[in-house]
């Protein structure tokens, strides 16, 4: 069987990456290559859906970018000026290619295809409504449940029936849409999932490109023009940009850990650089939780910034303590406990030399089920270190997320059930701390959470939820009947 590497079931899963190409011959090529700059964000499936102007091209697949869509014949079949792509890592929905995106149908108006970032907070009420009305869902992700709103909105024109449908969600969305009509990009109105968009320079006005990050233009040569604004919906016909703004507007919560770990370090997110920001982290944690010792060391890869930054606060030297390979894939097989134990030492494996008798700091960017860091400490104690400190840049995970980023449940998330003393223990550090949630926002430049009502969703360490969780208080209400049912039984 098939499951995730050792050393990557701790972290919090990323969520999707979305990307589109209006006005531009061979849209699909470049649509594969954003694709790979967003790879990190979901490893699971990808898909790109092409318009040539007469009919739609759908190209999906399990697995990564490279292998699926680096291929002459792939392309060929994706032929056009408009394309749209995504890659998946699954947060509704089970595994299976009738799940990968874009998702497509054919509705009275033409073809409708759908790339989703984010997961809809009361998609399984919609559905069941729907599907209560007839509606007939070949899929299990949220995702499916807009286009059964827009097919089965009362609006005349496609653009009004596609307000109509977000109108009836919740929970947090970034869409790009491929219709006959154009291609269409927005975001739910509290911005949780980042957008922007951007231009290539060219003699035809620039073909428009949008993406969840900057670095993804980047990769195509594309100029960054803006973030497409939370609420916004931003019509693309060729390379002509039209912006309707339907929703009333309310204060923005952008997801705090795009900053912490799920974009790519060098992207912009909301005009500030995601390394700085990082680094910024490290700082602050290195103010917030000194310690004696002798090196720093990062879990690599995504603790790396804010290690230097814990480094540079604290006159601590950074060191490369873990060396990480990457020939090894995200998968492994693991046929029992044995080899199972011995993969972990694939990826990464202790700089010996460099630990024995040594104090070490470890940073890294989170703790989940805190299996992951109990490895890592036990790595750097089989090496010979003195000690071992762990330093975390955010704040304990407490609470789930249910705006597309998949975490397990919280009574399985280590901070809901032990505290500080109880946690360190429990991964064998002789110290443990985390940046606290206002120092974690002093680091992104914003007022602390006593300062006011919160800048970002960091629901995940609050439990302040800045929408409503209809399914899953629908699903609390079923439990808990169940439960009192059992009782009184």
């Amino acid at each position: 069987m098939l499951t995730t590497h050792p050393f990557e079931d701790d972290h919090l899963r990323e969520e999707c990456g979305v990307f589109g190409v209006s006005g531009c011959d061979g849209a699909a090529a470049l649509v594969a290559l954003g694709l790979h700059a967003l790879q990190h964000r979901g490893q699971e499936a990808g898909g790109i859906v092409s318009w040539d102007g007469r009919q739609f091209h759908i190209h999906r697949a399990m697995g990564h970018v490279a292998g699926n869509f680096d291929r002459d014949d792939v392309i060929r079949s994706l032929p056009g000026a408009s394309a749209c792509g995504h890659v998946r890592y699954s947060t509704t929905g089970d595994t299976s290619l009738r799940n990968v995106q874009p998702l497509y149908a054919e509705l009275a108006s033409g073809g409708f295809a759908v790339s989703h970032n984010g997961n809809l907070s009361n998609a399984m009420t919609l559905r069941r409504e729907l599907v209560r009305r007839g509606a007939i869902f070949q899929s299990t992700s949220d995702t499916e449940t807009i286009i059964h709103l827009v097919a089965t909105s009362s609006y005349r024109t496609l653009i009004d029936r596609f307000i109509d449908a977000l109108k009836q969600v919740e929970g947090a969305y970034s869409l790009v849409v491929m219709t006959p009509e154009g291609m269409i990009a927005c975001r739910d109105p509290l911005g949780i999932r980042p957008l922007v968009m951007g231009r290539l320079a060219n003699d035809e006005g620039g073909a428009v490109i949008v993406a969840s990050e900057t670095v993804a233009l980047d990769v195509v040569g594309a100029t960054f023009e803006r973030s497409i604004d939370p609420g916004e919906i931003v019509l693309i016909r060729g390379t002509d940009v039209e912006s309707i703004r339907p929703f009333k507007p309310v204060v923005a919560r952008p997801c705090i850990f795009e900053w912490v770990y799920f974009s790519r370090p060098d992207s912009i997110a909301g005009d500030l650089s995601v390394y700085d920001v990082r680094k910024a982290i490290g700082a602050q944690l290195a103010i917030e939780a000194p310690v004696d010792a002798d090196l720093v060391i990062p879990v690599p890869d995504s603790g790396v910034p804010a290690a230097i930054g814990y480094a540079q606060a604290s006159g601590i030297p950074f060191e490369l303590g873990i060396i990480r390979s990457h020939y090894v894939g995200r998968t492994f097989i693991q046929p029992g406990d044995k080899v199972r134990h011995l993969g972990v030492k694939l990826k990464h494996n202790a700089n010996r030399a460099l630990i024995k008798g040594k104090r070490v700091i470890l940073v890294d960017d989170s703790i989940v089920r805190g299996t992951t860091s109990l490895k890592i400490v036990e790595m750097m104690h089989e090496a010979g270190a003195a000690e071992v400190h762990m330093r975390i840049a955010s704040p304990p995970t407490r609470h789930s997320c249910f705006y597309g980023v998949d975490t397990p449940e919280r009574a399985k998330l280590l901070a809901a059930k032990l505290d500080l003393g109880g946690m360190t223990d429990f991964i064998h550090a002789d110290s443990l701390a985390f940046v606290s949630i206002d120092g974690l926002y002093k680091a992104l430049g914003q007022p602390g959470r006593d300062d006011g009502r919160p800048s970002h969703c960091d629901a995940c360490f609050t439990g302040d939820y800045p929408t409503r969780l209809t399914d899953q208080d629908a699903a609390e209400d079923v439990d808990q009947f169940a439960l009192l049912a059992e009782r009184v039984a």
